[in-house]
């Protein structure tokens, strides 16, 4: 069934209206700005649409289709009329027989009401074909953008009658010739004849078809993700890349596969896309709402005279379910706190995402901290080192259709997040060589079926592992993980876990797992897992600059690192010295600074000094036996004197001392 010439009237004339009070100005700036070619969107609020007139509510859920072409002829037209008000002719292409209107305006639905008859968030089956829905997942795949050719100009052979087909999406869109001539006049002929070649161009549109996958974090215990393809046309094309997760709204279509002679023909679901929106940026545009920041400034505005403390009710709230190890939270918030990445003059980019490497026994805590971070971090990947390979990791080439397309691995689709990779040390040797590269200039270069190109790997890497056998602190970090020291050098911490026998600490373990299930005796103010989400995608925005004093810190700790005898060769580079200064930085974000201060740089070397694994200047430190101190301001300025006379900086150590002292008489 289809729209009768009523129902259609009543729907423009509804749609008319619509537009001219709603989009009338998006309509003549795109009027007025794009040229002949260029496809332009008007985003209509589906809820704005059907609180104006419920009727036409109804009619789009019917007849998704023959709606959606409607609304774009009323585009036409209304753009049409209000350009010759405003003197603009670009909208026409000047044919030899009459003016003819290229569809540049198309109209895009968002804002459908949240329905499980709408709305989705598992794959759609084939009892929603017909239907106009919204479906949330992650992008898979790309294919590249293509042109297709979607009406022909056919003549009939005995009346020679012209007539124009549209290509039939259904068969893949061919062009199935009709069964006898349209002609009004009764002629009855079955051959036709195509008209190419003429002074007119082919009617082509941009096309690509892209594949989705729902996302696992909504799927219920148990459940596999499914995937299906969704048909992208004009302005819709790269409008999204692997590993974005998107809402796609389009009309459910089946659609049959090529026939090959001696194979069974297949018919398979696609989503035809009206509009899609990438999701990626919307979470962190939301936060920039002036009560989510006014909340966090009050927050540091408590704890202006002890800031340490404030932070530390952050790191509580950092995987609360694992107890104590305040120097990992410290370190993994750090981590995922970031650092600024770096341009200079000549073009050479320096990367600002940090990497963490966990080493330790087992049942030490390591996958808990991996969980929580790909819970809380926006576009984060988890995956286990067992189960990937090289391609799995970076990108497989992957021939579908006969077209060769690139498949996004773990990294490339964290580009711009989180990368957790447990298990690290199961990888094969010649597939860690692979993420050398993503690494350290976050990118992997491909030169896979005739494609050679370079994809972005701007992701942060929190990697866990296990020592290949008991962890022997006499022996070098590579010898104990297995680990060659090129890829051991690019990670900007690696923290070992040992489990050591401790009889009050296991009775505290023991009580904390065992009595309440619970948290320390702050457990009443620990933020929430979306306080956190909202702080670390706003801390990200911050871009702290590292001041003289700072700087001094850093260099002079990397100098003595070098000079040190018992150095990791492994873990002493210039790596080094730009891994202090992403800590730093990414101490200062924690902290919701502008500036790294001293207090930063000490704290950036206090966790590089636990990663040294013996060779730093305060000896080796387990941090699975670390607990939250009572007064973090002492700890930090017992922490401070010691490290400053070491380096051998007393002006800043009387500085700071000074600066400590003010604040606590402040504080009483």
């Amino acid at each position: 069934m289809a729209i009768n010439a009523a129902q259609e009237a009543l729907i423009t004339q509804i749609f008319e209206s619509y537009i001219t009070e709603h989009h009338r100005d998006d309509i003549i700036k795109f009027s007025a700005a794009s040229s002949d070619d260029s496809h332009q969107p008007i985003v209509i609020n589906a809820m704005t649409l059907f609180e104006a007139n419920m009727e036409i509510g109804d009619y789009f859920n019917v007849y998704p289709n023959d709606v959606l072409t409607i609304f774009d002829n009323v585009l036409q037209k209304t753009a049409i009329e209000m350009s010759k008000n405003t003197s603009v002719e670009h909208l026409y292409v000047q044919c030899p027989k009459e003016p003819r209107m290229k569809k540049t305006l198309h109209a895009r639905i968002t804002g459908l009401p949240v329905c499980p008859e709408l709305t989705r968030d598992t794959i759609p089956r084939s009892r929603d074909v017909g239907h106009f829905l919204s479906v949330t997942a992650t992008v898979i795949r790309t294919s590249v953008a293509k042109v297709l050719e979607y009406e022909r100009n056919y003549i009939c052979t005995k009346c020679r009658h012209v007539f124009i087909l549209q290509a039939d999406f259904e068969q893949f869109y061919s062009f199935v010739p009709p069964m006898s001539c349209p002609n009004t006049d009764g002629c009855n002929s079955c051959n036709f004849s195509c008209l190419s070649g003429g002074s007119e161009p082919a009617a082509c549109r941009d096309y690509q078809e892209i594949k989705i996958q729902e996302q696992v974090q909504r799927l219920s215990v148990g459940s596999i993700p499914r995937s299906m393809v969704v048909v992208l046309e004009d302005d819709l094309v790269d409008r999204c890349k692997s590993g974005d997760d998107v809402t796609v709204y389009g009309v459910m279509c089946q659609r049959w596969k090529p026939f090959y002679d001696g194979s069974i023909c297949d018919l398979e679901l696609v989503l035809k896309a009206n509009n899609i929106e990438v999701n990626n940026q919307q979470g962190v545009a939301s936060l920039l709402i002036e009560d989510v920041q006014k909340e966090f400034k009050q927050f540091w505005e408590c704890y202006k005279y002890d800031p340490l403390a404030g932070r530390n009710q952050i790191l509580l709230s950092l995987c609360p379910q694992v107890f104590g190890m305040y120097v990992i939270k410290l370190a993994v918030a750090m981590v995922l706190a970031g650092g600024v990445q770096r341009i200079d003059s000549s073009g050479t980019k320096t990367r600002g995402e940090c990497h963490l490497l966990l080493v330790g026994d087992p049942g030490t805590g390591k996958s808990q901290f991996l969980k929580y971070a790909a819970k809380m971090m926006p576009r984060s990947v988890l995956t286990a080192g067992i189960g990937s390979t090289s391609a799995g990791l970076t990108v497989a080439a992957v021939k579908d259709g006969g077209d060769w397309h690139l498949e996004a691995g773990a990294l490339v689709l964290s580009d711009g997040g989180l990368c957790c990779i447990d298990e690290f040390n199961s990888i094969k040797e010649h597939d860690r060589i692979s993420i050398h590269e993503a690494m350290e200039q976050q990118s992997i270069s491909v030169a896979k079926a005739g494609m050679v190109c370079k994809l972005n790997t701007r992701a942060t890497i929190l990697a866990a592992t296990n020592p290949k056998s008991q962890y022997d602190p006499n022996e070098s970090l590579s010898v104990n993980v297995a680990l060659a020291s090129p890829l051991l050098s690019r990670f900007d911490l690696v923290l070992v876990l040992l489990d050591n026998r401790n009889a009050d600490w296991d009775r505290i373990i023991s009580s904390f797992i065992l009595e309440d299930r619970g948290l320390p005796s702050e457990s009443s103010a620990l933020w929430s897992m979306e306080k956190m989400k909202v702080y670390f995608s706003l801390i990200k925005r911050l871009r702290p600059q590292v001041s003289i004093e700072a700087n001094s810190i850093l260099s002079r700790y990397y100098q003595l690192q070098r000079q040190s005898q018992g150095r990791s060769a492994a873990r002493t580079t210039i790596r080094m010295l730009e891994s202090l200064s992403r800590l730093a930085e990414a101490h200062a974000r924690l902290m919701y600074r502008e500036t790294v201060t001293i207090e930063d740089a000490v704290m950036a070397v206090s966790v590089m000094e636990c990663s040294m694994q013996g060779g730093g200047l305060l000896g080796s430190v387990n941090g699975v036996l670390t607990s939250f101190p009572d007064d973090p301001g002492q700890q930090y300025q017992t922490q401070c004197q010691v490290l400053l006379e070491v380096l051998n900086l007393p002006h800043l150590l009387q500085k700071e001392r000074d600066r400590l002292a003010k604040w606590v008489k402040c504080r009483l």
